[in-house]
């Protein structure tokens, strides 16, 4: 056990990633601003002012997304000249690892109230703009094996025989049930209304499709086949060994814009200043994994917070499970023998979108709020990245 409380857990709706989208007028530290804002309200200015710490993943961190993006939004949100900043890169994961960074300085003492979160604005910082030579560089792609975690997820299927009809089906259900918990207001208290340069207020996930059937998925393209074909096919898989690409554009989590942001601190911290615990964090872990397949790391980091809190994924009254790509979920409920009733209840990425430092944090949020909706005792947030990354945290009420 961490002894490590959270007090409250929101994020913004996610929408499209593309200049259009519903969120693209807002830079990212305003983004952040709003959602302090929300929290403030639900708390209090005595609470937020005695924030200690604030750790914020982003993974583009450039252009509008650089300059120390925890520090540009902690001026922006008005938090405490002493409140101590760290913007952190940690590709898909992030939103875990900058609770995992919160929950550690909390338990050491160094802190008694962290915010711990994650944004991604991708209408204003595309996937891999910052143009690092992992990616880039060919003697340095080839050196480490890099390759795009699209085709990665391709092989993965290959090799577990997932088939295209297993991934519509997964991507179908994702959506039906995020267009049902929306339509049933499971995301009421954790979703805050954004307001946009405009003025304009955008209070519901924007990627969601209603209209999808299994007829419109089947008649959907592979989306990596030729990236996979002309170079990447060879890296993950060797020269032996055919990659048959079956991951469509519906089989992907859409890039999106969002943010989320958690609160959490000591026992002794929410009592002095009021606050209601919302869960406890008995633990929160980091793992990493094959830098070429790289979709296993997710899985290695959920089973040591399960070792490390005694518990199976039996035990789960929720399991909030990264919807990666649609062969990472189907390969845990082939792996793993649980209810799929209690996995991503709400839908998952593949119908609201992946803003990829947000995302361990959105994550976090939805497994939090949906234990406190249905009175569930337990739950775990998994989530996996590119490049071999994984972290899970385990919450409890």
């Amino acid at each position: 056990m961490t002894g490590v409380v959270l007090f409250d857990a929101v994020r913004s709706p996610r929408t499209k990633g593309r200049p259009g989208g519903a969120l693209s007028s807002l830079l990212p530290h305003e983004l952040v601003g709003q959602l302090v804002e929300a929290l403030r309200a639900r708390t209090s200015d005595e609470a937020l002012d005695a924030v200690d710490a604030f750790h914020l993943s982003c993974v583009g961190q450039i252009g509008a997304q650089g300059g120390n993006l925890a520090l540009v939004s902690k001026l922006e949100a008005g938090l405490p000249d002493t409140c101590a900043t760290r913007t952190i890169n940690n590709y898909c994961v992030g939103g875990i690892t900058a609770l995992a960074s919160a929950v550690g300085s909390v338990a050491a003492g160094q802190h008694e109230l962290v915010l711990a979160g994650g944004v991604e604005m991708m209408s204003r910082v595309a996937f891999l703009a910052d143009e690092a030579s992992l990616y880039t560089d060919p003697a340095v792609a080839e050196t480490f094996r890099w390759a795009p975690v699209g085709v990665a997820a391709d092989h993965l299927a290959v090799r577990e025989g997932i088939g295209r009809d297993e991934l519509d089906a997964l991507a179908l259900e994702s959506h039906r049930r995020a267009a049902a918990a929306w339509d049933d207001g499971h995301y009421a208290r954790q979703v805050v209304p954004i307001r946009t340069a405009d003025g304009d207020v955008v209070d519901r996930d924007e990627t969601i499709q209603r209209g999808f059937s299994p007829e419109k998925l089947a008649g959907l393209d592979p989306v990596f086949e030729a990236m996979g074909r002309a170079q990447y096919d060879r890296v993950v898989a060797g020269d032996d060994e055919p990659v048959d690409h079956r991951h469509t554009i519906a089989h992907c989590p859409p890039i999106a814009d969002g943010a989320a942001l958690l609160l959490v601190g000591t026992a002794d911290a929410g009592a002095r200043l009021g606050l209601t615990p919302l869960a406890r964090i008995d633990a929160v872990t980091e793992a990493g994994g094959d830098a070429v397949t790289q979709l296993d790391a997710g899985d290695r980091a959920m089973t040591r917070a399960l070792a490390r809190t005694g518990t199976s994924l039996g035990d789960m009254d929720l399991i909030e499970y990264m919807e990666s790509f649609a062969a990472v979920p189907a390969r845990f409920h082939r792996t793993h023998d649980v209810d799929a009733a209690r996995v991503n209840p709400n839908g998952g990425h593949l119908a609201m979108g992946h803003p990829m430092g947000a995302t361990g944090a959105i994550l976090t949020t939805a497994l939090a709020h949906e234990l406190a909706r249905t009175d569930g005792r337990r739950g775990i947030a998994v989530a996996t990245g590119g490049s071999g990354t994984g972290a899970a945290v385990v919450l409890s009420r």
